[in-house]
């Protein structure tokens, strides 16, 4: 089964946009070995937008790939990335046309899923742009997914609509193993805080085979790329990642990894944070407390285990409580939560009734807890 867990990986567009080639993708794959993301569980490279010809090929029909871009053709990129013990992704869309002006798979959705498995895809990303008004987007979505279906090899579904027609309340449907929910990302804090804020309500249409994706992760890109916008600071991308981690989303990276800098390391591989998203039970988390733009986020996870965040997606620092009635334990059942600070390791102890913290702008804290008397 495909998407047991939230997918993870890497995709191209917000770091290279139209700037994609052959060299990048392996070198991309290279550094997702090289510094141990692959084996942290980012097993997917997908390429975006802007890698085929303008126009599909006169006589086959099918879309091919930019000469000038992947000189060796797609399948010899997807060998590369397979021979590294990754998984290789492929982008499309919807519509007549893609986003940025190339083909489109409206019309010739199931030649182009055997295209794709030809290629050796075992991911695709299917946007939204340029659809008939006349186009029916539900439909447009069940016929990819049959289209892959009747591929000849198992590739995951990536819808990615934007979150327009309602699409959280039938996607599942589709076949579709993950689905946008949001706008795109940019490099901004208040470009993360409106997407997260955003899927509050949606996160319980998220569940084992088909995970909301809130989009692609802008960490360790600090204000380059081609999504680049202002720019974020270590605090801004400690506390998105943890919020992606929190909602159960999909984790692809979109900074570029061949310069990510320890500290970046570091936080996307931490273990006990992709834990919480790889949690096999792969629960929504809850918000029992607010203070303005700030969030309180509990999440049950498996082994009677429980994730809790502090949030502050102010702009100024606030304290949050948390009280551990609106947790369903109440004073009176003698049990309080053993938590551990998922960033430091350290121990806060046995805490019962209710926890306090102030938080600074832009900043969280998130702990690992077990029920204790």
């Amino acid at each position: 089964m495909l998407s047991k867990t939230p997918p993870m990986g890497f995709n191209t567009w917000n770091t290279f946009g139209e700037d994609i080639n052959e060299t990048v993708i392996k070198e991309t794959a290279d550094a997702m070995v090289a510094t141990g993301l692959r084996d942290a569980g980012y097993e997917y490279l997908v390429i975006d937008d802007c890698w085929s010809k303008r126009e599909r090929d006169p006589e086959t029909g099918k879309i091919v790939p930019e000469p000038a871009k992947f000189p060796n053709g797609m399948k010899a990129v997807s060998d590369y990335v397979h021979a590294k013990g990754l998984k290789f992704g492929m982008y499309s869309c919807a519509g007549t046309r893609t986003c940025a002006d190339y083909p489109g798979s409206f019309g010739h959705e199931f030649l182009d899923a055997e295209t794709f498995a030809e290629y050796g895809a075992d991911f695709l990303k299917y946007d939204y742009c340029y659809k008939p008004n006349t186009a029916n987007g539900p439909l447009l979505y069940r016929k990819m997914g049959m289209a892959l279906k009747a591929c000849g090899r198992e590739i995951l579904f990536s819808a990615c609509n934007w979150g327009c027609d309602d699409v959280h309340t039938w996607i599942r449907s589709a076949g579709a193993h993950m689905f946008r929910s949001t706008g795109d990302i940019n490099d901004s804090f208040p470009s993360m805080r409106e997407i997260a804020l955003s899927q509050i309500d949606n996160l319980a249409y998220s569940a084992v085979g088909c995970f909301n994706d809130i989009d692609m992760l802008t960490i360790g890109m600090y204000g380059k790329g081609n999504v680049g916008s202002t720019g974020c600071n270590d605090t801004d991308y400690k506390t998105q990642f943890a919020l992606w981690c929190m909602f159960s989303a999909p984790l692809m990276l979109g900074g570029d990894i061949r310069t990510f800098s320890e500290k970046t390391l570091a936080l996307v591989t931490n273990k006990t944070l992709l834990r919480i998203n790889q949690d096999p039970e792969a629960r929504p988390c809850f918000a029992p407390e607010r203070e303005n733009d700030a969030r309180v986020f509990v999440k049950i996870l498996s082994d009677n285990e429980f994730a809790i965040m502090l949030a502050n997606l102010n702009d100024y620092d606030t304290h949050l409580c948390v009280f551990f009635e609106n947790l369903g334990i109440p004073a009176d059942s003698g049990y309080g939560l053993e938590m551990t600070d998922v960033f430091t390791g350290e121990s806060l102890g046995v805490k019962k009734e209710f926890l306090r913290r102030r938080i600074p702008a832009h900043d969280c804290e998130c702990y690992i807890c077990k029920l204790a008397k």
